[in-house]
C-alpha cells in the first residue's frame, strides 16, 4: 500500500516538471548543441569494477532509477533530430 501512495505522490508533484519537458521545442542550434553534449547517449555511471586485470563487480546502470529519465532522454532526442533534420548535420558524434 506504501509503494502505491509513494508512486501516487511521485507522478503527482513531477508531472508538471514532465509536461514542461515535453513541450519543449527545439529551433536554435546552439540549443541543440547543448542539449547534445550536457545529456549523455548512454548510463555515466555503468562500469565495470576491475583490479589486477580481474572483473570484481558490475555496477548496473542506475539512470533508470531518475524518475525524469525518460523526458531527459526524449529532450536529447528532439534536439539530436533537429540538428540531422532542419540543420542537415551530421550527429555521429553526439551517439
Amino acid at each position: 500500500m506504501t509503494n502505491f501512495i509513494q508512486t501516487r505522490l511521485h507522478n503527482g508533484l513531477l508531472r508538471p516538471i514532465r509536461e514542461w519537458l515535453e513541450t519543449i521545442e527545439i529551433h536554435n542550434s546552439k540549443l541543440a548543441h547543448f542539449l547534445c553534449k550536457a545529456i549523455p547517449a548512454q548510463c555515466p555511471f555503468e562500469r565495470d569494477i576491475t583490479l589486477f586485470s580481474r572483473k570484481l563487480f558490475h555496477i548496473p546502470p542506475m539512470c533508470k532509477l531518475n524518475p525524469l529519465y525518460e523526458e531527459v532522454v526524449g529532450l536529447r532526442f528532439k534536439a539530436l533530430c533537429y540538428l540531422a533534420d532542419e540543420c542537415g548535420e551530421d550527429v555521429t558524434a553526439y551517439c
